[in-house]
């Protein structure tokens, strides 16, 4: 293996594998990786106004349906996640599923659940997180107008499976 396709830095003893023997930032080669079954979850939480979640849920906002174009949104944003996040590798997705659920307990919040599939050579992990943070962004655009102290909150990776390092599990 040549020293640009070792993972490591000379600043660090951690394997970084976006950098090169140099320490430049560097698009990772998975050529020779298998392609296998990948598959993310992530979440978002976006809290507001009871005025705006009413208005949300009841369909009133005038820019129209904030969940549909939010689910909508993000399914556009996890296809073009390469073109956002500089070393992400363009992956041909085979599912992207957002929901937008209003939390009828907190009233005052809706959660954002993103899952991302693909058969490919490298993770969708942050396709998954880019979908749920497009979908939260999205809602506290159409809802701003009512309220603009929203807040998007605990975007998180909820799961990953595939790959050489396996499964993992938010705990």
């Amino acid at each position: 293996m040549s020293s640009e396709s070792q993972a490591s830095s000379p600043k660090s003893s951690s394997p970084l594998t976006h950098l090169n023997a140099s320490g430049d930032a560097r698009m990772v080669d998975v050529s020779q990786k298998d392609d296998t079954q990948r598959v993310a979850e992530a979440a978002a939480r976006v809290r507001m106004s009871r005025e705006a979640f009413d208005a949300i849920v009841a369909g009133n906002l005038k820019k129209g349906d904030a969940l549909g174009v939010a689910r909508i949104a993000g399914i556009m944003a996890a296809k073009r996640t390469s073109e956002l996040i500089p070393l992400c590798h363009p992956i041909a997705l085979t599912r992207v599923e957002v929901t937008c659920t209003p939390d009828s307990e907190a009233g005052d919040a809706i959660d954002v659940f993103a899952r991302v599939a693909c058969l490919g050579k490298t993770g969708v992990e942050m396709e998954a997180l880019t979908a749920a943070s497009v979908a939260a962004l999205t809602i506290y655009d159409m809802a701003k107008a009512i309220d603009k102290g929203i807040v998007i909150e605990a975007i998180r990776l909820l799961s990953k499976s595939g790959g050489k390092s396996g499964d993992w599990k938010q705990q």
